[in-house]
Order: structure tokens, then sequence, then C-alpha cells
């Protein structure tokens, strides 16, 4: 049969409301209470609980079982343990006397919250020893052990913790339970150590249980008032000692010593408290560097972005366009985070200090978040622009070359053409010739001007080349100006000498007669045939640049009308070569013996031959060239294709996501903790969204390396994908951290959900344009319907004097975290100054000072020193030499005075 024992307690909820809690004792197991060597303990140590209170009563018991049957001395017990009467005992000897007697012990133990069930004077008056420990166990529960309290454990619990608490520093002890970690008897050593270091010499204990257990009850006994419970052989040859005997032997210590628990109070909280003021410090010195070494990144590249100082060629354009892709993608990403990163841990830091009622964290000159964003705009400045003006250079560098060896091509064809012209038209030949060879230099030189009027075009050509390129600042244009100088002058000197040389010829003509037809016919009509193949083996080896499909097209289709116009031109030259044989076949039938050399032209059929071939040959690979920059255009689209379907799928999702945070950062149904998983699991979408944005980065690098500068196809730049994923970013970094500090300000001001709601609800209702803060009227509306200021007077000066306190930079503008400060600084309570000092006046015996043994006794180690350090000298009167001014410290931990 399974016996069960509950106790109701009843328990003050420091609101004057009393409360019953049920705490249920673990069964009462039979097996456990015929185990002899837990029977014999519970007997010795009840029996020596029960006697250190009867003695005080001047008497004491000798067997538990008999000596409470008659009830006497166990309504004696329950008055000395209690400090109340209890009813006149019975005092007759007969069997219901004694049944009367205990049953008013039992109504007693009711009255006191403690609620007995299967426990009846019956079996008490019998003698019935399980019965009998139970009750004493109940008894010893209910007036030893359930007021016992630690850091909000109480009972069991809180005189396990307190055991733990006090056991902590010493070696070898570990407190787990009421049973096998007593078994050395070190545990009872160091509890008495550590409040009475002068009884016991804990560090010359050894590895002796027994006589560490005989050390501990001996001096127990002796000194502290505690009677021996248990036997050291109890306890060492039990394998479990009985849980119940040492939980009462410990209690009777915790008793022992209760009083010093107020010191231990006291040096916990300036632990805290300095324990705080250590990890802000921390954070302050963290912020600094981080400021620093970003302030001082921004400094070193703001330059470099500002500085628009064009290269010559455009392999040192494309390596500084290299130089910003790397700093796009590689260097300034980092960055990004640490600036993020610096504000969360600076809102983080001013929100810890505003907790703990510290003055707020004040960085140094030029470090500030403000300073700090206004040098990131400046680098934004610098770097906005950046990209197109390295793009434009490129540009303007590649129809530079363009233009350069256009120029270089023309020019040599036309220096080809002039070379020695000048010496042909300065010769006086007409002089010495026959009227045949007179009319045939003059039909000659004809012909020689009809070729200069032809070449009249290219000049002019060369010329507007050449000044395009003064125009666009071609590095080496000092070069081309002292060419198409000299190309001028010769041709200025060839249009006067061919004036000259026309005039002497048309003087000489009136003296020839004889013209040789067939030559004057072959020259009119090779020489512009010659022009023609000239010009059509320049345009074939033209250079060209395109940039679109439809301009290669073009390029394509005049390509296509010139072969068009070959046949006719085949035709021409076969007339041309038609008119030589025409004069060899007139000289060999007519039998000319002389030099048949046509005076009027210097071309010859082999030249046009030749210039045919080549022209021939041209054609095709002009075609090649063609339609390889069509299929290389083609793939430019292909790219172009590509960026435009990825980005138009980015950009939509981003802003979708930026919409979604925004919805979540101004929701009221749910609690913070469901705001910030939401926020989480968005942060999760974004990081895992991270693989588009860099496959979108290299779509981007293949379009700039194809020298692809335009995409009809979408509206989106890699820009605006860029500039709108750091936003994302940094939002949702920001938002995380505003849902992060809403959560540590309401666990730390004990703000309910509800309250939270209410004030989201408030906040949200007077931000009529959701841009998450309130502007001056809106927030005194706001304060108005909390009932906070008043629409008089004195309700004008309440909320000047709240806007000091929710917007000292006086931006005019108010967030939400702002509010949420105001409203938790107006409804909770802190930790003050004046509390620190009267808890270091606890340590320092109300003395007005305090001395280094006393810090280093009651403080930890590291915080004693961290005191020791920064506590000015006591300069009151009175104060020994070395004696510490406690008071000026704790006002400085709360900035009411300098540290």
């Amino acid at each position: 049969m399974m016996t069960q024992i509950e106790t109701t307690v009843h328990y003050n909820n420091g609101f004057g409301d009393e409360e019953d809690y049920m705490i249920q004792e673990d069964e009462w197991d039979r097996d456990m209470l015929l185990d002899p060597a837990w029977e014999k303990q519970q007997r010795k140590t009840f029996t020596a609980w029960c006697n250190s209170h009867l003695r005080k009563a001047g008497t004491q018991i000798e067997n538990i079982e008999d000596d409470f049957r008659n009830g006497l001395k166990l309504m004696l017990l329950l008055e000395v343990i209690s400090g109340e009467r209890l009813p006149k005992p019975d005092r007759g000897k007969m069997r219901f006397h004694k049944i009367a007697n205990v049953n008013k012990a039992l109504d007693f133990i009711t009255s006191k919250g403690v609620k007995l069930v299967s426990i009846g004077a019956e079996e008490i008056v019998d003698g019935n020893i399980k019965m009998t420990l139970g009750m004493i166990w109940t008894i010893i529960l209910r007036f030893a052990i359930q007021d016992i309290s630690v850091e909000e454990t109480s009972a069991k619990e809180g005189l396990l913790l307190w055991c733990q608490r006090k056991t902590a520093p010493y070696r070898n002890v570990n407190v787990q339970n009421f049973h096998v970690s007593w078994k050395d008897g070190l545990a009872f050593c160091a509890l008495i150590h550590k409040h009475r270091p002068d009884l016991i010499n804990y560090h010359n204990l050894k590895d002796d249980p027994m006589g560490n257990l005989n050390l501990a009850f001996e001096i127990a006994e002796k000194h502290l008032d505690i009677p021996k419970m248990l036997d050291a052989e109890d306890i060492i040859n039990t394998p479990k000692p009985d849980e119940r005997a040492i939980m009462t032997y410990v209690s009777c210590f915790y008793h022992a010593f209760a009083g010093a628990e107020q010191a231990e109070t006291a040096a916990n909280r300036i632990c805290k408290v300095l324990g705080v003021n250590q990890e802000n410090e921390k954070l302050m010195e963290e912020y600094e560097r981080l400021a620093s070494e970003l302030l001082e990144w921004i400094r070193r590249t703001t330059p470099w972005l500002e500085n628009r100082t064009a290269e010559k060629t455009m392999v040192e354009m494309q390596r500084k366009l290299e130089d910003f892709r790397d700093y796009r993608c590689m260097h300034k990403p980092p960055k990004v985070q640490e600036k993020c990163q610096l504000e969360i841990s600076f809102n983080t830091l001013q929100t810890k200090l505003r907790i703990s009622n510290r003055p707020a964290f004040m960085p140094s000159e030029g470090k500030m978040v403000s300073d700090i964003a206004s040098a990131w705009q400046g680098l934004e400045g610098a770097e906005k622009g950046y990209e197109e003006w390295l793009l434009t250079e490129i540009r303007r560098l590649e129809r530079l070359d363009h233009l350069a060896e256009k120029f270089r091509q023309k020019a040599s064809t036309h220096e080809t053409w002039a070379n020695g012209k000048e010496l042909i038209l300065s010769q006086k030949d007409y002089e010495t010739a026959t009227l045949t060879e007179v009319r045939a230099l003059l039909r000659k030189h004809e012909s020689f001007e009809s070729d200069l009027a032809a070449h009249q075009d290219r000049v002019e050509q060369i010329a507007a080349i050449a000044q395009e390129l003064n125009e666009l600042d071609y590095y080496d244009v000092a070069a081309v100006n002292q060419r198409c100088q000299r190309i001028c002058d010769l041709w200025d000197q060839l249009g006067t000498l061919t004036q000259k040389r026309r005039e002497a010829l048309e003087r000489t003509e009136k003296l020839l007669e004889t013209i040789d037809q067939l030559f004057l016919e072959f020259a009119k009509r090779s020489a512009p045939f010659n022009n023609w193949m000239e010009g059509a083996m320049e345009d074939l080896q033209d250079m060209f640049i395109v940039h679109t499909i439809d301009e290669v097209q073009s390029l394509i289709s005049s390509h296509e009308q010139f072969k068009a116009t070959l046949p006719e031109a085949d035709g021409e030259r076969q007339a041309i070569l038609g008119i030589h044989m025409e004069v060899q076949k007139i000289s060999q039938s007519y039998g000319i013996k002389a030099n048949l050399i046509n005076p009027y032209s210097t071309i010859t059929t082999e030249e046009l031959l030749a210039k045919w071939d080549r022209v021939k040959k041209l054609v095709p690979q002009r075609e090649g060239s063609l339609q390889e920059e069509l299929a290389r255009q083609h793939a430019s689209e292909r790219l172009r294709r590509q960026f435009a379907v990825q980005a138009n799928l980015i950009g939509p999702w981003i802003q979708t996501r930026m919409e979604e945070i925004g919805h979540c950062s101004l929701e009221v149904g749910g609690t913070l903790e469901d705001q910030m998983t939401q926020l989480k699991q968005f942060e999760h979408v974004i990081v895992t969204y991270k693989p588009n944005i860099d496959k979108l980065e290299g779509d981007h690098q293949l379009i700039q390396e194809s020298l692809v500068f335009d995409n009809k196809h979408t509206n989106y730049t890699m820009e605006h994908i860029r500039v709108g994923w750091e936003l994302l970013l940094t939002t949702i970094a920001r938002t995380i951290n505003e849902i992060e500090t809403q959560i540590l300000t309401r666990d730390a001001k004990g703000i309910s959900q509800e309250q939270m709601h209410e004030f989201r609800s408030s906040f949200n209702h007077f931000d009529r344009e959701n841009t998450g803060k309130l502007r001056c009227e809106e927030f005194k509306a706001c304060l108005i319907s909390l009932g906070h200021v008043g629409n008089d007077h004195q309700g004008e000066v309440e909320f000047a004097r709240i806007m000091m306190l929710v917007d000292p930079s006086a931006t005019g503008m108010v967030s939400f975290q702002s509010f949420i400060d105001f409203m938790t600084r107006e409804t909770t309570d802190t930790d003050t100054a004046d509390q620190v000092v009267a808890s270091f006046r606890i340590l320092a015996a109300n003395k007005p000072y305090i001395l280094v043994e006393e810090l280093r006794r009651e403080l930890p180690p590291d915080q004693a020193e961290y005191c020791i350090l920064r506590m000015a000298p006591y300069s009151g009167p009175g104060g020994p030499a070395g004696a510490l001014d406690y008071t000026a410290f704790s006002t400085a931990l709360y900035g009411e005075s300098d540290l």
C-alpha cells in the first residue's frame, strides 16, 4: 500500500492576499521504510532534530515512536517551534486521552496549511513508526525547510541552490542532491568554512570521508549549536543515505548561517551592478574600435572614387573598371555589413544603458553614428557616377582607337597616291615633245586633274578625322596634327602645281594636232575605274564598330548592294581592256613600231588586273567579317535577354520582401517573439536568395566584358539591383534589431504582451503615413489619447519636457523605440544609485567608507579589483588609511558624478 503526504503552504504574494500552493512529497515507499539503514538514519536524525527544540523546554525524547504516543511531547514540540500556544492537553492516561492529545497536535499542524493524508491519531498512539516518521518529516518540512527561499526558489530547491552557491568555490565539492553528494563529508566542511573559516582549515582536509564527517559534526555541535543527528558510519556504509535525514541536518546549517544572507544579498546586488557596468564598457570599447576602422577605410577609399583622371589607353581604363568591380563585389559588401552591425551595436548599447539606468554613451569626437553616416554618404556620393564615367571613357577611347586607325589608313593611302606627284607636276617635258606627245601630256594632265578631284573628298575626310581626334582629346594628337598638316600642305602645293602645268600645256596645245583617241579614251575610263577600285578596296578593308544587330544588318545590306554592282564594274573593266586590245590590234594591223606607251595615263592594264583580283579577294573576306560580327551581336543579344529575365524577377522580389518586412514591423496582432520568428524566416529566405544575386552579377560581368552598354529588355540595371539588395539586407537587420531591442526593453521593464500591443496600436493609429515615426503633433495627440498630457497650458509645458526626453536631438520625429522607452520609464522602476550605496553600506557594517579587505572578502576577485581600482580614497572624518569612498563610486555608476 502506498501512502502520500500532501502539504499545503500559505504564501503571501506581496499584495496582501494569501494564496495556497500544494507541495506534494514523494510517495513514501514501503520498502524504503523497511530498509533498516534508512529507518535508522531517520530515527536518529528526527530524534536529534526534535530534541534540539525540546531542550529549549527542558525535556527530550529517547524513543521517537514511544515518546510521542501520549501526544504531550508532540504538543510541546509544536509550541516550541511555532511560538504559539496549543489547547490544554488531557492529562489522563487512557487511550482516548492520548488520541485526543495527538488530534490536538494534528489539528494544529493542519491549521498551518499542512494537509495530512492517511495519518491518524490512532497510528501515532499505537507507535506506528512509519506514520510517526512521516508526521515528523511533515513538521520538519513545514517549519524548518518550507520557508527557505533563494533567488525565486524555495523549500527543497531553494535549500539545494543555497548549498550549491555556498560550496561552488571549493575543490572536490559538487552538491547535486541530498544523498550521495554528502558522503565524503567535504560538503559539510565547505559550508562551515564558507561562513566560519576560523573553525576549520578546509585546505588541509584529506580524502578521509569518516574523518571529514566526524570533524564537521563535532564542530557543528560544539560551536554552532547543531546537535549531532547522524553518525559518520551511517552515511558511509549506506550506498544512498536517506535524503530526508540529510535535508533535515543541512537545514540546521542553513538556519545557523541565515544571518549571513543579508551580506550575501548586498554583495550579489553589487556584483550585478558592476557586471552590467563592465559589460557596457567592453561594448563601448568595441564600438570605438569598429568605428575607427570603418572611418579609416572610408577616408582611404573616398579619394580613389573621386579621382576622375582618365587613362590614355583602353587597357588601362579596363583595369580601372576591374578595380571598381572588385571594390563593389569584394571590398564594399563587408563594409556595408560592418556599418550595419555598428549601428546595431550602438542601439543595443544605448538600450542596455537606459535599461540599467546608466547615462547614454557618447562616442569620441567624430565617431558618432551620425558622423559615420555622413562619411558613408560622402563615400556613396563619390561612388555615384564613377562606373558610368569609366564606361563613358572606355567608349571614348574605343572611338578614338577606331578613328586613329582610320586616319592612319586613309593617310597612308593618300600619301602613297601623292608620292611623286609634286615631281611629275614640276617637269617641263612638254618643251621638247612633239604635238602628239604634248597632246598626250595635256590629256594625261586632264586625267590627273580628274584623279586630283576624286582625292579631294579623301583629303577632307582626313582633315575631319584629325579635327575629331583633337576634339576627343586623343593622347597622340600631336603626331596626328603634324601628319595632317603635311598632307594639307602637300595638297595645296599639288593644286598650285596642277594649275601652272595646265596653263603651260594649254599654251602649247595650239602647236599640237594629232591626238590618239584610243589612248585618251583609255586614260579617261581607266582613271575613274582605278579610283573606284581603290575606293572599293579601302571600303572593303575599312574597320567598323557596331553595337546592335540592326547596325550589322545595315552593313551586310550595303555589302550586298556593292556586290550587285560588280557585274557592271566587270563590264567596265572588260571595256577598258578592250580599248587596250584595240590599240594593240591597230598597232599590229598597221605595223606601228614605236614604243606604244599611253601618253595620257600612268595606269597599266596589269595594275587594273591586279587591283581587280584584289577586290575579288576582299569581297568574301569582308562578308566573313560581317557574318562574324553578326554572330557576336546575336551572342550579345542573348546576354541582354538572359540578364533581363533574371533582373525582371529579382527586382520585384526585392520590393516584395521590403513590403513584407515593413508590414511585419507594423503588425500588432502577434507577440514580439512571433514577429522575431517571422523576421528570422524572412532573413533566412533573403540569405538563401543570395546565389541569384551572384548569378546576376556574373551575367552583368559577361555583358560588360562583351562591351554591351544598353539593354532594351529591362528597366533594371545592375546598380538598381545592388542598391535594392543592400537596402534589403540593411532593412531586415535593422528591423530585427528593433524587435530585439523591444523584447529586451519589455523583459527588463516587466512589460506585458498586452501593454506592448496597446503601445504598438496607439503608435500605429497616429502613424498614418506608416513611416515608423511620429511627428511632433502626432506624438502629442497620442499622449493626449493615453492621458499622459492635457490639452491646456500645463499640458504644453509637460509635453515640451517629454519631447526633450524622447527627441534630445530636436529632429521633430519620435521613433517607436523612443516611444516605448518613454512609456516604460513612466510605468516601471530600475536600480538606483541609492540602492547600490545601501548595499555597500551593508558590506561596510554601516561605516561611511569600506576597506580593501572587506571588498575582497565579500565580492568575487575580479569585481573586487574593479571596485578597488575605481573607488576614490575616503576623505571624510574618521577614515583609516586605505579607506575607500563607496558613495561617490555608486553615484558615478549612474552618471550623477564623475567616476
